[in-house]
């Protein structure tokens, strides 16, 4: 138990030493600190704004590049969406002739009643997939000639209609929404 009570006095004699020896290397505050001291101070102070600036810098390019790609991205899905919906106006486009040419189909007389029952669910079914895809017919005879809607290929005067307004429809046409696939052909009258 002495040994023990030796070491820890032992022990604490040096640490005042150790105390004593570092109170000693350090400058109170009454002294000045050597002017290496202050050129590494200022030293490290620049070199923190210049890291700073360059941070800054970093960060901006990189916003910069997320807003792009961020505008690139919705580009390229409405110049995709722009692509899907004209090949599928070009493709309904192409089906109207296919409608005309079931109406004058059903219009020619048949002796055969299947056949001619057949010839109209086709149509149906034309009419049906065109009207799913959001096409529709343009009304046209007895209303106003619209020259958006319509092209006038005929004038005729008649007094049985008002002026400018359509009294036959040579060819049907159709529209999607506010897009017009073909102009109605009729007859206007003045």
């Amino acid at each position: 138990m002495n040994e023990e009570i030796l070491e820890n006095t032992e022990a604490a004699k040096e640490a005042a030493e150790v105390k004593e020896t570092v109170s000693e290397e350090k400058p109170s505050k009454k002294q000045k600190e050597p002017k290496e001291t202050k050129k590494l101070k200022e030293e490290i102070e620049k070199i923190k704004a210049e890291s700073k600036e360059q941070i800054d810098l970093a960060n901006d390019r990189y916003m910069r590049i997320v807003a792009e790609y961020d505008n690139y991205k919705k580009r390229t899905s409405k110049e995709l969406d722009a692509r899907y919906q004209d090949a599928k106006l070009d493709v309904l486009t192409e089906l109207l002739s296919v409608i005309d040419n079931f109406e004058r189909a059903m219009s020619a007389e048949s002796t055969d009643a299947g056949y001619k029952e057949g010839v109209e669910l086709i149509f149906k079914q034309f009419i049906d997939l065109l009207k799913k895809q959001g096409v529709d017919e343009i009304e046209a005879e007895g209303k106003e000639f619209d020259p958006n809607m319509h092209n006038a290929v005929m004038h005729v005067d008649d007094e049985n209609f008002g002026p400018n307004t359509v009294c036959e429809v040579f060819q049907k046409g159709y529209k999607m929404g506010d897009k017009v696939l073909r102009h109605s052909l009729v007859k206007v009258a003045n």
